[in-house]
């Protein structure tokens, strides 16, 4: 058996990973795509970190967001705060507030109103294809735009509704509109928030989950989401509303529940969630909401407790940065293996992880899988030929991780 020794390697001083999208970064700059069960900006994977934006008063026009001086505000205190994004359930939003979401590198949800215009079709004021025009024209206002992160077909199909037309009509009419948003902006993602009194809606055809979710006691709220990620398959699952009244509950208590909330949220494999909501100014069927405060923010836009509370838990996704790494040893095992195993050791090289060590056994090649191992930051051993089981045995011997990960040299 002979050994080679590593060629030393700097000492870590802390852990180091692909950066999320998210506070610091100056604007969105790649349209976003899902892969698996997280949304990519490009290379960059992205943990989706909002809060509700809305409803607001309209003007006389009928504009709810008519005054971008204050989203403008708004937008720079969430970035203060660790947000990455926005979102705007029920009114579709002026492109003026992209423009401003992309200067202060938000991402924006926009939400296209689909439980709304179901009650034109129930009554027979407008034809599904009259539907469909309604919504095109509303992607249209806002198609292609950078600082997109999906269309949210609708929000909340009432219960009751769903009941009386069945499941398979209200499948059907979102499956219709998703393929009317995608035929007007077809690489935007497009989602439809849910709540769990209608999670039985089938509706494969989404390209990612969301679900509105309001429980005050973390056990059921870690088993629910274990739930909806069944119900998500291999898909994305995001949180597109969490929140606590601290009006009832006090505002202690609020900023105690979104901590856990939000921890929770990614601790069991969300891709992002969304804080209902960001502040206690709030309009709805035509007067101002003062019966509850969910907000982060106060209507004077003064923060709560919460606001502070959600901001560490979001500083802290993916990894909290005081957690310590257990060091890991990748035992690549390879027995003639000159073919590939260059790109396994690329790969390896090109880990972003704080401590760890690459130990390549050599199991009596009769190829130049040594020398082509020696070329690289690695523990190299050669023995004879015995057989996988051995090499790894080899491997574990010498290994100092707490951790021991057995690859073989096509990985």
């Amino acid at each position: 058996m002979s050994m080679s020794a590593p060629n030393s390697r700097s000492a870590p001083v802390a852990p180091v990973f692909p950066r999320p999208v998210a506070a610091g970064s100056p604007k969105p700059v790649a349209r976003l795509e899902v892969r698996g069960k997280f949304i990519f900006a490009g290379s960059e994977k992205v943990y989706v970190r909002g809060a509700v934006y809305g409803a607001f008063r309209p003007d006389a026009a009928g504009r709810e967001y008519h005054d971008i001086a204050t989203v403008e505000r708004d937008f720079a205190l969430m970035r203060a705060h660790g947000l990455n994004a926005v979102r705007i359930p029920h009114t579709t939003p002026p492109r003026s507030l992209l423009d401003t979401a992309q200067r202060l590198g938000l991402w924006v949800m926009v939400g296209l109103s689909a439980e709304q215009y179901l009650g034109f079709l129930i009554d027979g004021k407008k034809t599904p294809s009259e539907i469909d025009a309604l919504i095109r024209a509303k992607v249209r206002e806002c198609a292609r735009h950078p600082a997109l992160l999906c269309y949210a077909l609708g929000n909340e199909i009432s219960a009751s509704i769903a009941r009386w037309l069945g499941p398979r009509a209200i499948e059907q009419y979102l499956e219709r509109l998703y393929c009317a948003a995608k035929a007007e902006d077809p690489d935007t993602l497009v989602t439809y928030v849910n709540y769990p009194t209608t999670e039985y809606l089938q509706l494969p055809f989404l390209d990612f989950l969301c679900f509105n979710v309001y429980l005050e006691s973390q056990p059921p709220f870690e088993a629910y989401l274990d739930r909806l990620q069944n119900l998500a398959g291999d898909r994305p699952l995001v949180m597109s509303e969490l929140g606590l009244d601290s009006l009832r509950n006090g505002e202690v208590a609020q900023a105690a529940s979104l901590d856990w909330q939000v921890r929770t949220a990614f601790a069991r494999g969300c891709a992002g969630a969304f804080v209902f909501s960001w502040t206690d100014e709030w309009w709805r069927s035509g007067s101002e909401v003062d019966d509850w405060a969910f907000g982060l923010t106060r209507a004077d836009r003064s923060p709560k407790a919460a606001a502070g509370a959600v901001r560490d838990a979001f500083g802290e996704i993916p990894f909290a940065p005081t957690i310590r790494w257990p060091r890991i040893s990748v035992i690549v095992c390879s027995y003639n293996g000159a073919r590939t195993i260059r790109d396994c050791l690329d790969a390896l090289e090109r880990l972003n992880y704080l401590d760890y060590e690459v130990i390549v056994v050599d199991d009596g090649s009769t190829d130049t899988t040594a020398a082509i191992a020696r070329r690289y930051n690695c523990r190299l051993i050669e023995t004879e030929h015995r057989g996988l089981a051995s090499a790894r045995n080899t491997g574990l011997h010498v290994a100092t991780g707490e951790i021991v990960a057995y690859i073989v040299d096509d990985a």
